[in-house]
């Protein structure tokens, strides 16, 4: 395998999407079916969630396995080179997702935050999970 060159890694990093992913996609697409109705990637709410019920106070967070750490005391050690970059970078994510679920909960909301892995595999019991969740809420934490 050749190696790659620095720009050829820019670009590459550049087009990981932080919004609109496919695990986004499948969730908002069941959730609209079932006559859920959100925003999504508010910038006035703290960390952005990627599904939000304003009105319910419910965040929705869709976590990639590989950005937000997933396993990560074993996955770690899965870096073979660049390590002094990333393993900082992803536990920086870890801890900054766990900032802002605290955040969001002091303020009042309820954060769910399901992995792309589980999405994926089942679908329907995340939709599950946050229509009880918005059907439960009053703008107060369940």
């Amino acid at each position: 395998m050749e190696k790659r060159t620095s720009d050829q890694i820019s670009y590459n990093m550049k087009q990981v999407k932080n919004k609109d992913t496919k695990i986004e996609l499948l969730l908002r697409k069941e959730l609209w079916q079932r006559g859920l109705r959100y925003r999504k990637n508010i910038k006035e709410i703290i960390g952005k969630p990627d599904i939000a019920f304003i009105g319910k106070k419910v965040a929705v967070f869709c976590d990639s396995e590989f950005w937000h750490g997933y396993n990560w005391d074993n996955r770690k050690h899965d870096f073979k080179t660049h390590q002094e970059f990333w393993i900082p970078k992803i536990e920086r994510n870890i801890e900054r997702d766990k900032e802002v679920t605290k955040c969001l909960t002091d303020l009042g909301w309820t954060v769910l935050r399901f992995w792309g892995k589980d999405i994926q595999k089942n679908l329907m019991y995340c939709a599950d999970i946050i229509e009880k969740a918005v059907n439960e809420s009053n703008g107060k934490n369940i």
